[in-house]
């Protein structure tokens, strides 16, 4: 390992052991940080879905933007860009956010789920590479959504802005937002121990600019496991985590696992969307939120995507539950797939006649 794989690494496993004290101290199991899942909850906590048992205004994403900005701003990384074919950006953000809740994680999720030995988690890792591998053919062929822009200040402060919104809703609770009572939006770490890991996995994730599908796009395209390194990191955490802190939360097997479900096939595809989506966007979830926090409209763009996307997957009966998932899900995984070969093939077409 050299020395710049060691950093990830150590990242990986900070971030992997963050996780377990969150799930240590009440968040849901399998679940020390989970993107998607949690952009949910926000969605949920502003009512943009009115599923009780997902609503709740989580504080480890409003550390992850506040931290990812503050060390932008020391290391003097913070850049305002944009305007690089924002609207498929939005439109990505909105099936990556329905591939992850089909499946019922993020590829962050989908690691914890791992280290729980929860083996729909495996079937999942599976459709991801599948997603990945698909996504790299295209990049192959000259797939791009093209350059970005400097843009004013003012574009790159709107997702910290809308961060520190959150919390100060966090604090007061106002009658207009929703807090579950029961489910997992009702199981929570205390908020500042929530918020404190939040910050601090954020500082970690703009340092070493972790992100799951680059990890595997890196290795499969230009064999670099660089990332890779993290990805390791974080698996190994919650493994040593759950054997030696969650107190039995290790339980190898596809049955009775904490908020998952075990229809394989829809696991598999709801997680090559995802998968697909990280490579056509440049980022998984996890990276996309980062990269909003450090001024990237973009990222900011396809981040409200996953929020609308959450809100969507409830409003419309497409996110899955234990009991598996459901009819409209199933119909709404076989579509997305295919707008997206159909939108990267176009967009592909494209970029190689300009």
């Amino acid at each position: 390992m050299k020395k710049e794989d060691s950093k990830v690494f150590i990242g990986g496993l900070l971030i992997g052991a963050i996780g377990i004290v969150l799930m240590y101290l009440g968040n849901p199991g399998n679940m020390g940080f989970c993107i998607a899942c949690f952009w949910r909850d926000i969605a949920g906590g502003l009512g943009l879905h009115r599923a009780e048992v997902v609503q709740y205004l989580r504080p480890e994403i409003i550390g992850l933007i506040l931290g990812g900005t503050l060390s932008s701003f020391i290391f003097k990384d913070f850049r305002v860009r944009g305007g690089s074919n924002t609207l498929i950006r939005f439109l990505y953000g909105v099936f990556m956010s329905i591939g992850a809740l089909v499946f019922l994680g993020c590829p962050l999720r989908m690691l914890f789920r791992l280290g729980g030995g929860d083996l729909n988690a495996l079937v999942g890792l599976v459709g991801f590479l599948v997603g990945i591998i698909i996504g790299i053919q295209f990049l192959k062929n000259g797939y791009s959504l093209g350059r970005n822009y400097r843009e004013s200040k003012v574009a790159g402060l709107i997702m910290p802005a809308f961060a520190v919104m959150l919390l100060i809703f966090l604090i007061i609770k106002p009658a207009f937002i929703f807090f579950s009572e029961k489910g997992p939006g009702s199981m929570h770490a205390p908020m500042i121990a929530s918020l404190i890991g939040g910050l601090v996995v954020g500082v970690i994730l703009q340092r070493t600019r972790l992100c799951t599908g680059g990890a595997f796009r890196d290795l499969f395209l230009i064999k670099d496991k660089h990332y890779l390194w993290g990805i390791i990191g974080i698996f190994v955490a919650a493994l040593i985590g759950n054997l030696i802190l969650t107190k039995g939360q290790l339980h190898i097997g596809f049955a009775e696992q904490p908020v998952a479900h075990s229809d394989g096939l829809w696991n598999f595809l709801g997680m090559v969307i995802v998968g697909l989506g990280a490579v056509l966007l440049g980022g998984c979830p996890i990276r996309q939120t980062i990269l909003s926090s450090e001024g990237d409209s973009d990222a900011a763009v396809t981040v409200f995507g996953i929020l609308v996307g959450a809100a969507v997957s409830h409003n419309f009966g497409l996110a899955s539950s234990p009991e598996g998932a459901t009819p409209n899900g199933k119909i709404a995984t076989i579509i997305i797939i295919v707008i997206m070969l159909i939108m990267s093939a176009m967009t592909t077409k494209f970029a190689k006649e300009k």
